[in-house]
């Protein structure tokens, strides 16, 4: 039979059983190809005009890095269900564009975590051992015996994120009889004894008491320089610090420093702000520090899982199956989006409110009161969206939130309540750990979205910037005496709102800022001996 005949032959058998088609166009590991209802084509480092021109017969596409996925190529494939992107990253895909085009992006963020959590451990052990001092010693001639390293055994090691990369460290840890205690103030505390690590319920409480420290958390606002001078200055003299996880978490200069002065006695660095980093870098120059180029996912095993599971979760995708590696969500379609708008926007920042108030929570119960104009599920994921924001290598979506959340042993309630005493539509959400219950409340005006619960307090706040939220006993006097310490520090009160439960007993106040306070002046401010407790959170 001609070739001609073969190709015409093939795509008739193929349009019979409406098989679905995925191109692999970037160089990996893709594992087996041969899955019943598809056809998989591996074209490795295939031209981007290629990858333009034979998009519209497919209805997936697999990259790595190499290949640029823009709305150009995603106009190319009107066909176009999913991209998936194996590896961690998505830089060289335009979210926004996919999402508006209703494309889903996944990643295999999981692939790595093995690789990842032992090479933290390797750089560890090299520091320990100091094996890059006496490698470069004994090349250029010496022969230095006497030099001491430290062992493992019985020391502790301090966690800073105890997600997937960090879990798997404190168990090899473990395994090495290292004591391991922890900082995350986002994981519940059943994962930690589940572990059974040791938690810690402050950065400088973990920092006060540990012999080595690695950090494995995503680098956000609230995580970047978190390693810094002051951080470094509180690890015991001798520490030693590695940072496999993302540039910029520990402060660079600051982690030369503080080995040149000798304070530390080691550390291992895998990733930096600027990479590679320039040759004039002080941690190049650093002693008894190890570097890697960025290598944590870099081994053979890694790269193999990276291309089969991506392979997989496409497949999976196609099926219907969108649960796992969702980066973005599809865009609404422009009727419930119309509809429930401002109400997802408000579940959002209820969650994330929730989220610096209480982060850890084993238990998020979403209550509605009055009526919705709309199914009332996509909010409960938006609350879900703002509680996990920022705490994990998955951005939480849609589509993805409600796993992310079972995973970090979150449960998730919604209760349908009465007729709302105050408003036609309310919100409550309340987040729960052991006997520790922190609530909040919400509704919308119009398009705005106000909040109108914090605790049992009633309260009319619109939920954005900077929020510092106050208790203390109703008497006269508090409002002044911040009012005071503010203006001195230069930051403006936008707004302002009172609440008591009766009159002379606890009250709630809150304080629409401008600006950010620092921890010194919320500090500052939890001394005043009118107010009994002060909580700033970012909306």
């Amino acid at each position: 039979m001609h070739a001609a005949t073969q190709n015409e032959e093939r795509t008739r058998n193929e349009d019979a059983v409406k098989l679905q088609r995925v191109l692999i166009c970037d160089e990996m590991n893709p594992g087996e190809l041969d899955h019943p209802g598809f056809v998989i084509d591996y074209v490795p480092n295939m031209p981007r005009a290629d990858v333009l021109a034979r998009l519209p017969e497919y209805d997936a596409l697999i990259t790595r890095s190499r290949t640029r996925v823009d709305a150009e190529l995603l106009a190319a494939g009107p066909r176009l269900k999913v991209v998936g992107r194996g590896g961690v990253g998505v830089d060289n895909i335009d979210l926004d564009a996919a999402s508006r085009r209703g494309v889903l992006i996944l990643n295999a963020p999981e692939s790595n975590n093995v690789s990842a959590a032992e090479l933290a451990l390797a750089h560890l052990l090299a520091a320990a051992r100091g094996l890059t001092r006496s490698d470069a010693h004994t090349r250029a001639g010496g022969w230095d015996r006497k030099y001491l390293g430290i062992e493992l055994k019985d020391k502790r090691l301090g966690i800073v994120g105890l997600g997937r990369i960090g879990s798997i460290v404190a168990s090899r840890a473990q395994g090495m009889r290292m004591q391991v205690v922890a900082f995350d103030p986002y994981i519940g505390q059943a994962n930690f004894e589940r572990l059974e690590v040791a938690r810690a319920e402050t950065l400088a409480e973990l920092l006060s008491q540990v012999d080595f420290l690695t950090v494995h958390t995503p680098l956000t606002d609230e995580t970047r320089g978190m390693i810094g001078a002051t951080e470094l200055a509180l690890l015991k003299p001798g520490a030693i610090v590695v940072n496999a996880a993302r540039g910029g978490i520990v402060d660079e200069e600051a982690l030369a420093q503080a080995l040149t002065s000798g304070h530390l006695f080691g550390a291992g660095i895998d990733v930096f702000v600027d990479e590679p980093p320039r040759p004039d870098h002080p941690l190049l120059h650093a002693p008894n520090l190890g570097i890697t180029a960025h290598l944590g996912a870099n081994t053979f095993e890694a790269q193999e899982r990276v291309g089969a599971e991506i392979v997989d979760r496409v497949l999976a995708a196609l099926r219907g199956d969108v649960s796992r590696g969702a980066v973005n969500a599809p865009a609404l379609d422009a009727r419930t989006r119309e509809a429930l708008g401002s109400y997802l926007d408000l579940g959002e920042k209820l969650g994330k409110i929730l989220g610096q108030l209480l982060p850890g929570a084993s238990e998020l119960e979403v209550e509605f009161h009055g009526s919705l104009p709309g199914d009332s599920a996509p909010i409960v994921t938006s609350v879900l969206i703002g509680y996990l924001s920022g705490v994990t290598d998955e951005v939480p979506n849609l589509i993805n939130a409600r796993a992310i959340a079972k995973e970090r042993g979150l449960r998730v309630l919604t209760r349908e309540g009465q007729e709302s005493e105050f408003y036609q539509s309310e919100i409550l959400v309340s987040a729960r750990e052991g006997e520790r219950r922190r609530r909040v409340g919400g509704t919308v005006f119009g398009t705005l979205p106000r909040l109108t619960r914090l605790r049992n307090f009633r309260v009319e706040v619109a939920p954005e910037g900077f929020i510092l939220i106050l208790s203390n006993r109703d008497r006269p006097g508090a409002v002044a005496k911040l009012s005071t310490l503010l203006g001195n520090w230069g930051v403006n009160i936008a707004g302002m709102a009172l609440g008591r439960a009766e009159k002379g007993g606890e009250a709630l106040f809150t304080l629409t800022l401008d600006d950010a306070l620092t921890p010194e002046q919320l500090d500052e401010i939890r001394a005043l001996d009118v107010i009994d407790s002060a909580y700033l959170v970012r909306v």
